[in-house]
């Protein structure tokens, strides 16, 4: 039986992951001009395989506590998530270097884990949210009666926010055990320097090199499906598509000193 389910897992499962507002999406739009890779959007595989390993913990599993169909699935999701998908090569954008994570999928991921860390400088994914939702009325931190920037960066630092997560897993990456799950890429030098580091993240995946383009960029869209943005704030997804270039970001000057001073001692 786990003979004929390996015989169907026709795609390349890799994964991508970094905090917001690090050059995701333009991470994926460049990447995506390779008609045999399909870079995501926020994915939700990790949730799903999280949910069904948690089964275990239940009543009704611990009564007749067979692992090794439930295994089955845990070891399927992926490959019946993206069957569909016409890429045989999928860049799952996730928190799979998160400790829990990190250990499912070296039980459950039928090919050795392979994850391209993207990182920006902390504080500038800070300032990033600043210019986001000081210039967007619809910006999720504005939505839950935070008053001022402060509010809302501890908001997006704190444990169940949306920065802590993944910040947690790029932390467990850069353990010394794990970093040869990984391939560690800056955002400046994605964006200063584009040819040389897509053409390292080829070199790590093993795979030929396609010849990317750097300007007139597409915005994010994978089959034909793209980001809703209305869920949490327009143009948090947007990109600049003319070219790649590197800016100076003013509101960095508006992070408050009590931010700088919890968090600023985090470098990659």
């Amino acid at each position: 039986m786990k003979e004929s389910v390996r015989l169907n897992r026709s795609k390349n499962i890799f994964f991508l992951m970094a905090l917001p507002r690090s050059g995701n999406t333009l991470f994926a739009s460049i990447m995506n001009q390779n008609p045999k890779i399909a870079c995501t959007a926020n994915s939700i595989t990790l949730e799903i395989i999280k949910d069904v390993f948690f089964l275990k913990q239940t009543d009704v599993f611990k009564n007749y506590p067979d692992h090794e169909s439930l295994d089955n699935v845990l070891s399927s999701v992926y490959y019946n998530y993206y069957k569909d998908w016409p890429q045989e090569t999928i860049i799952d954008r996730g928190p799979a270097m998160t400790d829990g994570n990190l250990m499912l999928l070296k039980k459950h991921l039928d090919q050795p884990v392979k994850c391209i860390i993207l990182w920006r400088d902390l504080l500038d994914v800070l300032a990033s949210y600043i210019k986001w939702f000081e210039n967007e009325p619809t910006a999720y931190p504005n939505q839950y009666g935070k008053k001022n920037i402060e509010e809302k960066l501890f908001m997006l630092m704190d444990d169940s926010g949306s920065i802590a997560k993944e910040l947690k897993g790029i932390q467990n990456a850069m353990k010394s055990e794990n970093q040869k799950y990984c391939f560690f890429i800056r955002y400046e030098d994605l964006v200063t320097q584009p040819e040389p580091t897509i053409r390292g993240i080829y070199e790590f995946l093993e795979m030929d090199y396609y010849s990317h383009r750097f300007h007139s960029l597409n915005q994010f869209s994978l089959n034909g499906l793209g980001y809703d943005d209305t869920v949490v704030g327009k143009n948090l997804h947007t990109i600049k598509t003319r070219r790649l270039e590197l800016e100076e970001n003013p509101y960095k000057k508006m992070i408050p000193q009590s931010i700088i001073n919890k968090y600023g001692h985090i470098k990659l």
